[in-house]
């Protein structure tokens, strides 16, 4: 592929653009970056409306505008089940998430992990909580390199010092703004993505001939989920246990705990739980973008074969734009992509930092360090997680950290016992959660093991019928199921208390 300039110029302006941004944010409702909470939350003083971009511009990556149309462009409908699972969680939000914050505030707590340890005494339960939310998070940092890496080819640009470049102006911004940073480049990144999108939609399909036009030309197997055979629900269950199984697990991923913990109050949550599901529908329309790409036959264009032998699937978004918009129009897109892959890698990194440096560092090895100790180590470590995702990306095959992030959901929903319950009960044994979150870690990952990490969907059998579904949602029914029979023993035989740090009034 030979380097489009006009793209690349633009491309280059933007990114100029957000970089400046970045270092200007330090400035932004100045607070003491010596302090963890101003640092890694903002000094919890975000509003309504950058709440809103911040937490867009997290959950909606650059990973997820190349990856949900790969999906649709080679699975078909299946690659819709991201919408819905989007529709399903806001509510959840909504009634869980100003709980925590609550408490969060009145006790001074960073992370997940801290909520655990103060909730119920045990600090081997907070340590794993911690643990498992540093490790599902860094394929997840890496996969962001991974959807600007392919932006960056589509423009003829190869080899690894662009991406190496995005990542040292990254690492740069976020050091001295904190999370500062990324909540002001949200805007312009979720800016760019509605422009590209409402163009694509409108645009696209008139060159096509109409959706009409492009739902004729798609095969019929690719707009239908696989109907069941007999003994089995087929792509049905499937289909609803990943809906259900990513909602449950998508905000207790770190990086989406930081952004709801950065708001200013519990209402500015349940006001974005409100105004959120836009993000749904945009990302409806993005998912239709693999139909499109299917209909307007890029995978046959000599041009672009270069391009899907390099990325596959991934590829046919890029291939898309380049097909059917300008040059100067392709270039704000993939920026929209590449800005979309440093807001979410930003709060990835801090949110890392934040729970190393106060579940781990602070906790077991300088339990006395002073608040600009503790500032500085975070620092440190949000380089460290950059750096980590860098060479991960640029050393190992892109398969592998699709296969680890697969990993990383099963991994993540192992702590919703522990933190979901925690906020309305203190009925669960910690010890108990703790052995819960072990099977459910440990059957999780050997799911995945023997279904060689080519799929998440475990086929369950059950009174002779079969249900593939979602291996992260049926372990944490497991990890769950262990953890209420351990408690009920625990409860019965054992006179060992944990005390807990906070009361009732605390949560509201």
């Amino acid at each position: 592929m030979t380097i489009n300039w006009t793209a690349l110029y633009v491309f280059t302006g933007l990114f100029g653009f957000i970089t400046i941004l970045g270092f200007l944010a330090a400035r932004w409702r100045q607070g003491d970056l010596s302090q963890l909470h101003e640092w890694g939350l903002g000094g919890r003083r975000f509003g309504t409306i950058i709440t809103w971009f911040l937490l867009g511009g997290d959950l909606y990556t650059a990973y997820t505008f190349i990856a949900v149309p790969a999906l649709v462009f080679s699975a078909g409908a299946m690659g819709f089940f991201a919408v819905p699972y989007t529709v399903l969680v806001y509510p959840m939000v909504f009634v869980i998430f100003p709980r925590l914050w609550a408490v969060a505030h009145r006790h001074g707590y960073v992370t997940a992990a801290d909520f655990v340890k103060g909730r119920y005494g045990y600090r081997p339960l907070a340590l794993a909580i911690a643990a498992t939310g540093m490790v599902a998070t860094m394929p997840y940092i890496a996969l962001q390199l991974v959807g600007m890496e392919v932006v960056i080819g589509a423009m003829g640009v190869h080899g690894h010092l662009p991406i190496i470049i995005a990542f040292i102006i990254l690492a740069a911004f976020t050091y001295t703004s904190g999370l500062r940073a990324p909540a002001m480049i949200a805007v312009v990144k979720d800016l760019l993505i509605y422009i590209t999108v409402i163009a694509a939609v409108i645009i696209i399909p008139a060159k096509l001939g109409g959706y009409g036009a492009i739902f004729a030309s798609v095969a019929p197997e690719k707009l239908t989920l696989t109907p069941p055979a007999a003994g089995s629900l087929g792509g049905y269950s499937a289909y609803a246990t990943l809906a259900l199984g990513s909602a449950l697990a998508l905000f207790l991923y770190p990086h989406s705990m930081t952004g709801v913990l950065s708001a200013s109050s519990g209402h500015v949550i349940r006001r974005n739980a409100a105004l959120l599901p836009a993000y749904s529908f945009v990302l409806g329309l993005i998912a239709l973008l693999g139909y499109m790409a299917l209909a307007a036959g890029v995978s046959s264009k000599p041009e672009f074969a270069e391009g899907f032998k390099l990325y596959g699937a991934n590829f046919s978004v890029p291939a898309l734009f380049l097909d059917q918009f300008p040059s100067w129009f392709v270039g704000v897109a993939f920026a929209a992509v590449g800005i979309g892959a440093l807001v979410p890698a930003a709060i990835m990194s801090i949110a890392v930092a934040n729970l190393f440096t106060r579940n781990v560092y602070k906790e077991f090895i300088a339990p006395n360090c002073s608040p600009e100790a503790e500032s500085s180590m975070a620092k440190i470590v949000s380089l460290v997680a950059k750096v980590g995702a860098l060479v991960f990306v640029l050393n190992l095959e892109q398969r592998l950290a699709i296969q680890l992030q697969l990993l990383g959901g099963i991994w993540i929903i192992q702590t919703l016992p522990a933190i979901f319950f925690g906020l309305y009960t203190r009925w669960f044994d910690p010890r108990a959660l703790l052995i819960g979150w072990a099977t459910g870690i440990g059957t999780g990952t050997w799911m995945a093991w023997s279904l060689g990490f080519k799929t998440s969907t475990w086929p369950l059998t059950i009174f002779g019928v079969t249900m593939p579904g979602y291996a992260a949602l049926y372990t944490v029914i497991l990890n769950l199921a262990v953890a209420a029979v351990l408690t009920l023993i625990l409860r019965a035989f054992s006179a060992t208390t944990h005390e807990d740090a906070t009361v009732e009034a605390d949560y509201r």
